[in-house]
This record gives structure tokens, sequence and C-alpha cells, in this order.
């Protein structure tokens, strides 16, 4: 089975409280929106501090796509190296020795790729393989492994690197003062975060401190492909978000999950670590109470949403990372990984440490 040799979770220097950011978005809005509902919205959603791709005061009312994107590739490429070099040292892994490496992101665009750009940099080889993924959104980091894990079935000999790079105050419109908008200036973060796997024949496979990926599911629902995703113009990204996702969290995503875990004769309650994306608080309760768990079984995702917002495909790299940073469950134990997207989509990864 593919390891999970190490994780990583890096962030701009920029970070801020949410009352400072929740003022700051106070003071773009037009004179007419109604200020006391943004308040309301920023305290409601679990959510501490946030780090930023840029320093609180160069946010404003103004949005140019192209100045936004030529943020967005610089930010992103200093993130990136910083994310690859660390989770390469956490394994004592030399760049070169790495056969494969993914990239995904949904908050900017880059061609050459994001990998492409940092590869020569971070010292991979010239001839490492290369996957960009776009699109996925906040499922990005669930798929990524999955997808991962895949290369590592064909080819166990090899190690693979996922990396998840997402700034996403560069997408926020100030001006708009839509439901899905405030919703998004009070939720989202910036951070960049990687992981590092190898295939069963790899020579570090028994020696890596991480879960092994047992299997993967992914999960799309037709006839909701308006509920989540951006309408993309001039202005350049705009979040769509519909408030039907709960609902579809509670009828749907839950039966899916269980029925994963059925195919593994396994149950919620035999989960000992949830790395459950964290889209909001809302998602994180209905699908805690659709999955009769206690509150507490997504502590780590809380954690990391009061710490740093919703990092859309980094926020689950994140959350593994704070649960092995607090000590990897003990061996035999059982994890899942759970992630939404546009779609929409469900993304599913059994883990065993």
């Amino acid at each position: 089975m593919t390891r999970v040799m190490a994780v990583s979770s890096v962030f701009p220097p920029h970070r801020y409280p949410q009352c400072e950011i929740t003022a700051a978005l106070a003071r773009f809005m037009p004179s007419q929106a109604d200020a006391a509902r943004l308040q309301r919205l920023h305290a409601s959603v679990g959510v501490e501090a946030r780090h930023l791709a840029l320093p609180l005061d160069r946010y404003g009312p103004a949005n140019d796509f192209g100045a936004a994107n030529a943020v967005f590739l610089g930010t992103a490429g200093e993130l990136g190296v910083r994310a690859v070099e660390s989770v390469l040292a956490s394994a004592a892994m030399a760049a070169h020795e790495v056969d494969l490496v993914m990239s995904t992101t949904v908050t900017g665009l880059a061609t050459p790729s994001l990998e492409a750009r940092l590869a020569a940099r971070a010292g991979l080889r010239p001839d490492v393989k290369r996957v960009p993924l776009f699109g996925l959104g906040c499922a990005g980091g669930a798929a990524g492994l999955a997808h991962l894990h895949d290369h590592l079935t064909g080819r166990p000999d090899h190690a693979a690197l996922l990396l998840s790079t997402e700034l996403c105050s560069l997408t926020l419109q100030p001006a708009d003062t839509s439901t899905a908008n405030l919703v998004a200036g009070a939720l989202f973060g910036d951070g960049a975060g990687a992981l590092l796997a190898v295939g069963r024949g790899h020579p570090l496979h028994r020696t890596g401190p991480g879960p092994s990926v047992v299997a993967a599911r992914s999960h799309l629902y037709p006839g909701t492909e308006g509920l989540l995703g951006w309408d993309i113009g001039h202005w350049g990204f705009r979040m769509v978000l519909g408030r039907e996702l709960p609902d579809l969290v509670r009828l749907h995503v839950a039966g899916d999950v269980e029925g994963f875990l059925a195919g593994h004769d396994l149950k919620p309650s035999d989960v000992d670590a949830w790395i459950v994306h964290p889209g909001g608080p809302k998602i994180l309760d209905v699908l805690a109470d659709a999955l009769s768990l206690p509150g507490s079984a997504f502590g780590p995702s809380r954690r990391s949403l009061a710490s740093a917002g919703n990092l859309s495909s980094a926020s689950v790299l994140h959350v593994l990372s704070g649960i092995q940073e607090a000590g990897p469950p003990a061996p035999g134990a059982v994890g899942l990984m759970v992630a939404f997207g546009p779609g929409f989509a469900c993304e599913l990864v059994l883990l065993r440490w």
C-alpha cells in the first residue's frame, strides 16, 4: 500500500486576527451594504485568525484580475518551494529522489503550471513526471492523494509528491455583497501544503511514520453542478456557493461515507482519526450529526479552521499534519479523509496507521 512519509503546511507571513480582517472588509463595502451582517457572519464561522498573501492594507475595493494573478504566481511559487523543501526535510529524502510531482490549486492560473515553475528551484529532476490539477477546489487535496495512490500502486518503487497551493484572499470581490462572497470573505485563508508518499516497493516504505492509503472513492452528484465553484469573468473569480450544500451533505454524503466504510467492514464509530475538510462549522455539524458522531470527532478540522481558515485544497493536508504533530495514532488506527468540491463532488480516502 502507499505510505505517507511526511506532510507539511506553510503560510505567508501576513497573519491577522479575524476581527482585523472583518474591519478591513467592512471599509471596502458599498455604502448601502449591511456591515452588521458581515460582522455576524465573520463572528459565526469559527475562524480566529488567517494568513493572507498580502499585507491587509494592500487589499482594496478595486479588483484587477491580471494584478491579482501576478501576485498569485509570485507568492504561490515561494510558498510551493517552502512546502516542498519542508516535506522533503521531514522525510529525510533528497529532491532528486522524487519520481512524480502533482500540484493542485483553484485560486490562480499558471501556464507553465506551478510545479513546472518551481521544479528547478526545489531541486526536482528534469525528468520528474508532472500532473497539474485545476478545478477540483476544496476536494483537490483528498483527490490528489487518491491519484498519488493510483500512481504508486502501478509503480510501487516510486516516490511521489503532492503540492497544494491556495491563495484564496486574491479571489475576493470586495464590492460584492452577495451571501456567497460574504461567506467566502469570512472563511477562506491562504497557505500551501505538501505530502510525500512512497509505494510498497520503495526502500523507505516500512519506515514511514504516516498512514497507509487503503482505498479511495470519488462521487459526483448529478444535477448539482451549479452549487459550488467559480463564476469567472473580467473581475476574476467570483464565488458560487449554494445554500443547499448542508442538506446535500446530510441527505447523500453521509450515506456514501457509511457505504464506503461498510465495504471495508467498518462503521463511522470505528474511525479513529477524521481528516474532514473544514468547509465551515455548519458543514462539520451536519456531517457529524448525520453520522451519529460526537462533536469532538472533527476536533482536528475545527482547530485547523480556527487557526488558518478554510484553505481550500490545502486544508486536509493541514488537518493531517496537525494529527501527525500531535502524536500519530496507534498502529492499526483507522483514518478517513473527507473533502467536498465543485461538481458537486465528494472525495474519500481510507487510511490506516
